[in-house]
């Protein structure tokens, strides 16, 4: 060996986002002049500078390098002791490398952010928020969780109640608001509320959320039967007072005539005779007449029949009238939210969602100059274990032809709500941009047709659906 070395210090400690400097010294103890290279090496040399990065050292002269370690304030910097190297190596005889060892013990931190998602719930006996807990610290980090409002006007079920999350990684707790007071009528009413992450030895951390609880009945359906109890009891109070005395003069007018009131013995009676043809023709053609007039300008005899109720706007509604004007290519769909029910359709790349991030439990998706479609929605599963859900247990659709409605997931209450689905289509490509809850819009991405699919969503369990737009390109 032609190389004495030494680090001072051989161990040496840093805070996270600090620097500390440790000197490598060494001494030529070869016969020849001789040019070192030095290479930082071990999980933390992405962090040390070594300066000057080469020395010529003659035989028996003696020099030093400075190794400057900056470890970041992020969880990549674990706390604790961590070994390093450097690799010296000899310009004249690299065969000979010399690594010198020393440890740097890095200080724990803390950070913890938490985020509710979403930060707004609906509902009229419950609302089901998460809280996403990130660990940004470089140490495994214990919180308990605990639900308050001002007046003690919610319930908390918190699920689970203690996490215990490892640096850089971030957990969900699933919490349960249930207002302790039903809105049979009225508006709504919001109720702020806090959930708070306890640390032992640290203040809590507060996340403020809101709480919109529904009326159990709609304000207008109070009203009309309030109207409609008023106008009876008007109408029972007129009737009681001014109702009609209805008496017959027959008798007494047959009195003053001398005739005897007496009832005339039964005889049998002449049938009655059959109506006129005329008059039996006549009467459809009269009812057909008001019938193609639309039951005329607000008269007649009140037996008009009302209208059909018109049918709600599906997807392949809309398909059908956006194919009308142009034969080309045509995605059009429309999403199914707990709580609001079906959106109007949207077309060609516009935005069904919801503001609020409200869970969508079905999607109803129809196309046009594709070759039909098939899809499979993938839904939250209570029961994973993996942290992954569950593609929907009834399977792919069939192949539903252009201009039909193809319809996956469940609008039931208690139906799972959608993290994503899969979808193909016959010809041509098929494009999209999708946003979960907590996160943003991702990139565009674009498929073939089947056997390939496209996958706007998530297969993680948790992070619902909130948004998606679709295209079929021309090219």
């Amino acid at each position: 060996m032609s190389l004495w070395t030494s680090l001072e210090p051989a161990s040496a400690t840093v805070d996270p986002g600090g620097s500390t400097r440790v000197r490598l010294r060494l001494r030529n103890t070869g016969d020849v002049v001789d040019e070192y290279r030095f290479e930082p090496v071990g999980s933390i040399a992405p962090w040390t500078a070594v300066e000057p990065q080469t020395l010529r050292l003659y035989p028996g002269t003696t020099g030093t390098v400075d190794l400057t370690f900056t470890p970041p304030r992020t969880p990549d910097a674990t706390a604790g002791p961590n070994p390093y190297a450097v690799r010296i190596t000899p310009t004249e005889h690299p065969e000979a490398v010399t690594v010198p060892e020393g440890n740097l013990t890095i200080t724990p931190f803390t950070e913890v952010r938490a985020e509710l998602v979403p930060p707004t719930v609906k509902g009229r006996f419950r609302g089901r928020p998460q809280l996403a807990v990130d660990n940004l610290g470089n140490t495994r980090l214990t919180a308990s969780i605990s639900g308050s409002d001002n007046g003690d006007q919610l319930s908390y079920d918190i699920h689970p109640g203690n996490v215990q999350i490892e640096p850089g990684r971030a957990a969900f707790v699933k919490a349960s608001l249930k207002p302790r007071k039903i809105i049979w009528f009225g508006p709504k009413e919001q109720r702020p509320y806090t959930l708070s992450v306890l640390r032992s030895g640290a203040n809590p951390l507060p996340v403020e959320g809101t709480y919109l609880q529904r009326g159990f009945l709609p304000r207008w359906l109070a009203t009309f039967l309030g109207a409609v109890l008023a106008l009876a009891l008007t109408f029972l109070m007129l009737w009681i007072a001014y109702k009609p005395q209805v008496r017959t003069a027959a008798t007494e007018q047959l009195k003053d005539a001398g005739v005897s009131t007496l009832a005339p013995s039964p005889t049998l009676s002449a049938a009655p005779p059959p109506p006129s043809p005329v008059a039996t023709s006549a009467a459809p053609a009269a009812e057909t007449s008001t019938a193609a007039a639309g039951g005329g300008s607000g008269g007649g005899s009140g037996d008009s029949k009302p209208s059909a109720k018109p049918k709600p706007a599906t997807a392949a509604t809309a398909v059908n009238k956006l194919a009308a004007r142009d034969a080309g290519r045509h995605i059009c769909y429309r999403i199914y939210a707990e709580g609001d029910g079906w959106q109007s359709p949207e077309c060609d790349g516009a935005t069904a969602g919801t503001v609020t991030d409200e869970k969508i439990l079905s999607v109803n998706i129809a196309v046009s100059g594709t070759g039909g479609s098939g899809a499979n929605a993938f839904l939250h599963n209570p029961a994973s274990t993996d942290g992954k859900g569950q593609y929907q247990p009834s399977g792919w659709t069939d192949v539903i032809a252009d201009g039909k409605d193809n319809y996956i997931g469940s609008v039931k209450s208690d139906a799972p709500y959608m993290t994503g689905f899969a979808i193909n289509i016959g010809s041509g490509k098929l494009c999209w941009f999708s946003r979960n809850t907590g996160w943003d819009w991702g990139p565009q991405t674009c498929t073939d047709p089947r056997p390939a699919l496209g996958f706007p969503g998530t297969v993680d369990n948790t992070p619902q659906l909130a948004a998606i737009r679709m295209t079929v390109p021309a090219s």
